[in-house]
């Protein structure tokens, strides 16, 4: 049905469009009386056999929505019919921003890949606090993944990861420090070892401050270098944090079916899909 029905329509769209227009189908879907019970039927199964107990969590399985397809809570409850195991929402940043101008938002078809220069678009995190306010879906774990505005000179950057690690703290299961976007002007620079450690040891500090701390997650990018990896374990290491993400979208364009021409047209950007999938086997 999707191959030969729903892709063909929804790549009539631009991608960005056609992404609101599946998630508000969806939701007309599951305002169907009986919808619901049925999507949850289909895939919220659950067996003791998938569930995962990490960072002193309790995961339903071991498949997650990963940070970007619900950046604002928006649709985590929606997303939570198709049986996840855990939601991801973010990048969130202090204030809102519009991110970077569109289109902003490519597909590869022949490489089954996607290039986004998003640009940490989001409402700010004071409006994900509302919409996390209210019923979860039962046994759902939900991340929030943080980021620093794009105006926030990196100097300043600890400030942000802190005030949304704040104002988050009561209403998500863990927490991912984003500082891997390739989309946001000079971010990747906070993983240089000195700036990184001191980020990291500055929200362990504020973690460790609550009756119950939570489980903190390090975003990297899949672009750096060995050094970087190994400055990446000494500083996981020293800061106490629970682990990485692996990876963030890469600048690579290597080994891309895609003509030059249509990747120069769409300029700059992190690659994710396929490609990706590939070079982490290799």
């Amino acid at each position: 049905m999707y191959r030969f029905f729903l892709r063909p329509l929804f790549f009539l769209f631009p991608p960005e469009r056609a992404h609101y227009i599946t998630m508000a189908l969806f939701r007309l879907a599951l305002a169907i009386p009986g919808a619901g019970y049925l999507w949850k039927a289909i895939f919220g199964l659950r067996r003791p056999a998938l569930e995962r107990q990490v960072m002193g969590l309790t995961f339903a399985n071991p498949v997650g929505l990963a940070a970007g397809f619900d950046k604002d809570g928006k649709y985590f409850r929606l997303m939570a019919a198709l049986g996840f195991g855990h939601i991801e929402l973010g990048t969130v940043t202090p204030r809102p921003q519009s991110g970077n101008p569109q289109p902003r938002l490519f597909r590869l078809p022949s490489d089954r890949g996607l290039i986004n220069r998003m640009g940490f678009n989001n409402d700010g995190v004071e409006a994900l606090v509302q919409r996390l306010q209210g019923p979860r879906p039962k046994g759902l774990i939900i991340g929030g993944n943080i980021g620093k505005n794009k105006d926030t000179p990196n100097e300043e950057a600890a400030a942000d990861y802190l005030f949304c690690f704040d104002r988050l703290f009561p209403y998500v299961d863990y927490f991912v420090v984003n500082v891997s976007s390739p989309n946001t002007p000079g971010l990747r620079e906070l993983q240089d070892k000195k700036p990184l450690t001191a980020l990291l040891q500055q929200l362990q500090s504020r973690n460790k401050e609550a009756p119950q701390p939570k489980p903190i997650l390090l975003k990297i990018a899949p672009d750096l270098t060995d050094e970087q990896l190994q400055d990446i374990v000494d500083i996981v290491r020293t800061s106490g944090i629970n682990g990485v993400i692996a990876t963030n979208t890469t600048i690579s364009r290597t080994g891309l079916q895609t003509p030059e021409a249509t990747l120069e047209a769409i300029g700059a950007g992190g690659l994710s899909g396929a490609p990706c999938e590939t070079d982490l086997r290799r």
